[in-house]
């Protein structure tokens, strides 16, 4: 079996070869399966949501050309979020050759239900038992034979993360495809009877059981115009008839027909995995999962898993920011500007270029990258552990005080390490207004180009506790923003339902290869960026037009803020490139005070210090972050976003730097 280099977000219509959809609940390990199976990097993460596009690869089998398609991960095929109706979407607009429903061994009741719909459906499903180490540490048999007998469809035990058992599934979803179910599962009479009735109901041709389109229009996972969307000659009077079919269920069995389905299935799937398991043992990361989430020990932990990510930032990063920024200068920026000034001279073109293409680029690879590379690698033990899932719902209060659900933590701890991939991850949040909310404050948490400037302004000059202070009035910033949106823009905020996921020691390789899919989409969204911006900035700065934008400047930068006109220009310019905001300050100041000024203590005090970082760190962020947020929510949304954060840091550094000075 190899892979053949094809990855892109799966398009209408059908490939040549066979179709095989990976389908299955988050967290089972369906993203890694796709990985091992193909080679490509699909991100895998241990909250509900991750997986928010159609991603696509081809493989090879015995000669024979197979297109795999990773769905997002779903519970059942209701549509809830814009991930389960993208899923849903795919499944029946463009029914695959074969389903390969993965489960989690170690909750198998719980997956089931997905699988019995699929079934129900009519899809060839395959059953892929993963995880099967973890249940067999947790004492928990399955017999997979028997399982495959009640169920009607193969099923082979497997672990993802190692490989095994994965070329017996794709084999046998193969083998499978365009081949029925064996076996119909039966429900009670009453849900028979009406699920008969509708059934024969529907006119024509549709890409799906009928029987399983009735279950679905009764339990409200299929609306009937979705079905009418699907197939046109399904019948018109088809939404009257379910309405009818629902009030007849509704009658008899006392529940709302999508509760009586759901409770059907529920209980069938819990029979049967009743009947297969073996033996069982308990869930043995109950109690840290507990520790994790209960406020008393829950927030002690997260404070400490903080402030460890913090020191690793602070020093792994730092360490690594100057071993790149050494051996740029040692083995990329001798050539770079002897090939420039060969061909441009040494006039004002070739130093323009070298603004881009040796001081841009060596900020990318020694200020970005280091801080973005270890806050990667962080986030991504801490996904795979399943701590982040905990966090969720430890922070689930906080987060709906701000208008938001636990779910939007993850995306806020993300834009600590760059803003860029955290506004992309507000995809799954299930509301605009989520959405709306998470952005904005998104764009006032420090980045890993910020954290750049509080540690080599504050945290150098002034020390650790300023900078722990500069924090606490960021968050404290962040919350109080939070809390005003969330009286602001009207409707309520979403539940949070939310898995016990256990607690798992993660794995270098899967660490390793999602670090380097954000980090590789970091720089092709970056790199681009802050090239054009270093350029325009330079020349700028190269042919002395930066100085106009001064005078404009200075009732705000000197009157209201107390800061020289140089450090104006540069909370103005650095938009384009805010990890440089430091260097182009210090450029700057040695062209007005002379070479004296390269020590921002020759020519600010420690309050202006702490103005500049706290203004810079809250207001506009980077182009980048602001190109992605116009494509998130909307270029009006994001002009607005970006104009409060200014008029919110000019605001707060203006009464910082006057309770600074009475301090």
């Amino acid at each position: 079996m190899s892979a053949v280099a094809c990855h892109q977000p799966a398009r209408h219509g059908r490939r040549a070869g066979t179709t095989i959809a990976l389908a299955g609940n988050p967290n089972v390990g369906k993203s890694t399966i796709f990985n091992r199976l193909t080679g490509l990097e699909v991100l895998t993460t241990n909250y509900p949501g991750a997986t928010v596009e159609l991603n696509t690869a081809t493989v090879r089998l015995d000669g024979q050309v197979v297109t795999l398609v990773d769905l997002p991960g779903l519970y059942c095929l209701t549509c809830t979020s814009g991930d389960q109706c993208a899923a849903r979407e795919a499944l029946l607009k463009w029914p695959p050759d074969a389903v390969v429903a993965i489960v989690d061994a170690t909750n198998l009741a719980r997956n089931l239900y997905l699988v019995l719909q699929l079934i129900d459906l009519g899809f060839p499903v395959v059953v892929a038992l993963n995880l099967a180490d973890a249940a067999q540490r947790a004492g928990i048999r399955i017999d997979a034979q028997q399982l495959a007998d009640l169920l009607g469809v193969p099923v082979v035990p497997t672990v993802g993360t190692r490989g095994w058992g994965l070329r017996e599934v794709l084999t046998e979803a193969v083998r499978a495809a365009g081949q029925a179910p064996a076996v119909r599962h039966r429900y009670s009479p009453t849900l028979e009877r009406e699920v008969a009735r509708l059934a024969s109901s529907l006119d024509g041709q549709i890409p799906l059981s009928r029987r399983g389109a009735a279950l679905l229009l009764l339990e409200g996972a299929l609306q009937p115009a979705a079905l009418a969307a699907i197939a046109p000659q399904a019948g018109a009077a088809l939404a009257e008839r379910t309405a009818s079919a629902a009030a007849r269920l509704e009658a008899a069995s006392g529940e709302p027909a999508a509760v009586a389905v759901a409770r059907e299935r529920h209980a069938l799937a819990e029979r049967i995995a009743a009947k297969v398991t073996v033996s069982r043992g308990e869930f043995r990361g109950r109690a840290a999962w507990r520790a994790a989430v209960r406020p008393a020990s829950g927030v002690p932990l997260l404070i400490a898993v903080l402030a460890a990510v913090f020191a690793t930032l602070f020093w792994g990063g730092g360490a690594l920011a100057g071993l790149v920024d050494g051996a740029w200068g040692r083995l990329a920026s001798p050539p770079i500007r002897a090939l420039l000034l060969a061909l441009f001279g040494e006039g004002v073109a070739a130093r323009t270029l070298l603004w881009g293409f040796d001081a841009g680029l060596n900020a990318v690879l020694s200020v970005g990258i280091p801080y973005v590379l270890t806050f990667y690698i962080l986030l991504g033990i801490l996904e795979d552990t399943g701590y982040l899932n905990a966090v969720t719902v430890l922070l689930d209060r906080l987060m709906r005080g701000l208008g938001l659900s636990g779910r939007a933590a993850l995306p806020l701890v993300a834009g600590a390490g760059c803003n860029v991939p955290a506004i992309i991850g507000l995809r799954v949040l299930r509301t605009e207004r989520e959405r709306l909310i998470a952005g904005t404050l998104i764009t006032m948490v420090p980045c890993s180009a910020r954290t750049a400037v509080i540690f080599g302004a504050v945290a150098y000059y002034l020390g650790w506790p300023w900078a722990l202070a500069l924090y606490g009035v960021v968050t404290a910033v962040v919350l109080a923003a939070g809390w005003g949106l969330n009286r602001i823009i009207p409707c309520g905020t979403p539940d949070l339902l939310a898995e016990i996921f256990p607690f798992r020691l993660p794995t270098a390789r899967t660490v390793l290869r999602k670090t380097w899919v954000r980090v590789r989409d970091f720089v092709f969204v970056a790199v681009p960026i802050v090239l054009a911006g270093s350029v325009v900035l330079g020349a700028l700065y190269e042919t002395g037009l930066i100085r106009l934008a001064a005078w404009p400047l200075a009732p705000v930068v000197e009157g209201w803020l107390g800061l020289p006109a140089v450090a104006g220009l540069t909370l103005l310019f650095a938009v384009l490139r805010k990890e440089l905001a430091l260097q182009l300050l210090v450029a700057l100041a040695v062209m007005e005070y002379g070479r004296g000024a390269e020590n921002l203590a020759s020519f600010m005090t420690a309050d202006q210090i702490f103005t500049y970082a706290l203004v810079n760190t809250i207001y506009i962020p980077c182009i980048a972050t602001i190109a992605v947020l116009g494509r998130a929510l909307g270029r009006r949304r994001a002009a607005l976003i970006s104009l409060g954060t200014v008029a919110l840091a000019v605001l707060l550094g203006g009464f910082a730097a006057r309770l600074l000075r009475m301090l």
